[in-house]
């Protein structure tokens, strides 16, 4: 019998470069909201985007997306997706109805 765990690097390099990424990320959003002087509306799409990157890098280095089978996978992404799109879409509601 061969050994199997002399191939795999002892290192997770894919969760620290995943968590560097991640912080990264959380840093520069905050940055943009706190020190720029761009209009709110600007600010908020730029977070937007950068909050979208950081839930795909952590997708993808952490929970292991692409080890599904097949369509089933896509399957609970997309519902996992759309789930994510209303929470998201209902609280800028409330918070912007509050007034």
């Amino acid at each position: 019998m061969s050994n199997n765990t002399s191939n795999h690097s002892r290192i997770p390099w894919t969760q620290i470069i995943g968590f560097f990424l991640s912080v990264g990320l959380t840093f520069l959003a905050v940055w943009w909201g706190l020190y720029t002087d761009l209009a709110r509306g600007t600010i908020v799409a730029i977070v937007f985007v950068l909050a979208f990157l950081q839930a795909a890098i952590q997708l993808f280095m952490f929970m292991h997306v692409t080890e599904g089978e097949g369509k089933w996978q896509v399957g609970k992404m997309l519902s996992a997706s759309f789930i994510a799109i209303v929470i998201v879409a209902g609280t800028v509601w409330v918070m912007n109805s509050m007034h």
